[in-house]
This record gives C-alpha cells, structure tokens and sequence, in this order.
C-alpha cells in the first residue's frame, strides 16, 4: 500500500489535490482512498489530507502516521510544524518551494527531497497561488503512480463547470510534469 500525506494551509487546494490523486488513480485500477484532517481552521491555517493506493480492497480508515510520500504545498509550514512526522529514510519529499533543496531546513536525505517552484507555476497560468495541481504534475513524473493522461481526466471530471479553469490546470500540470 502507498500511503501519501499532503501537507498545505487552508485555501491552497489540499483536500481537492487528495482527491485528484485518488480519481486518476481509481481510472488505472487501484483501490483508492483520500479523506482530509482539519477542524474548524481558516484560511491559511495548516491542514492535511490524506491519500491511499493499494491493489488490494484498502480497510483502513485512520491517519496516515508513516507516509511513503510527502507533499508540502506551502513550504513556510517546514518552520512552524513538523511535516516530516513518521517519515523515514525511504519517504519521498516534494516541496512547493523556490529555494533549493540543500537550503531547506529538512532532517531527511537529501537524494528523496524534490522541489518545484509551483507557486511560480500557478501565478503564471492559472492566475492564483493555488498550487495543488501544478504540484500533482511534478508529483506524477517523480513518483510514476499516476498516468499524466488520467491526472488530465480527474480534473475534467473534478471542475466539469468550468472549462477555463480545467484548461489552465491541465496547461500547469503540463508544465510541472516537464519541470
């Protein structure tokens, strides 16, 4: 089973970022699970959500304590909270961030970390720092679980009402996966 913890603030998309996982991969067949994990947060506050994938019928239903990927969509919480919680030496890291990965305040080996800066990415096409899908595209080429074309199809059927919108976050996952 791979287990994936995602890691953002109130308002960037992580609960639909889980979501969006979960669809493209339920398309190619995997059993699929993704739940977030917030209270009464505002936006900006840190959240999590959380994403499962297995072959096998997924039983589970808690938390995610010891996460096979990590996605932090903002990486301001590397400061604030400890995101790398139950990682180990075999977590892969991918990190919205400018800063490279030598520069950032990690206590995991460094040849598992990835950074994209995403933000830079969503602002230039979509218009908004929201970077849940652009970081998905880089997510898809570093991790190899998610096929591009799928990825493409969870978000038609995610923003089915808005044409636009869908066009400019296939345009930034492009973008992302070629990064």
């Amino acid at each position: 089973m791979i287990q994936i913890r995602i890691h953002g603030r109130g308002g960037q998309g992580v609960v639909t970022a889980a979501e969006l996982i979960a669809i493209a991969a339920f398309k190619s067949g995997k059993q699929t699970q993704a739940f977030p994990s917030f209270g009464v947060e505002r936006t900006g506050a840190p959240v999590e959500s959380y994403v499962r994938l297995d072959d096998r019928p997924i039983i589970t239903r808690e938390q995610i304590y010891q996460p096979n990927i990590l996605i932090i969509q903002d990486a301001s919480l590397l400061d604030s909270i400890d995101v790398t919680k139950g990682a180990d030496k075999k977590t892969i890291v991918i990190i919205n961030t400018a800063k490279a990965k030598q520069d950032l305040k990690i206590n995991l080996p460094q040849a598992n970390i990835y950074t994209i800066d995403a933000t830079k990415i969503a602002l230039e096409i979509i218009g908004k720092n929201i970077v849940n899908t652009v970081i998905l595209g880089a997510f898809t080429k570093i991790t190899g679980l998610l096929d591009l074309e799928l990825l493409k199809q969870a978000i038609q059927e995610k923003f089915f009402s808005n044409q636009t919108l869908i066009d400019k976050n296939i345009k930034a996952i492009e973008k992302a996966y070629q990064t």
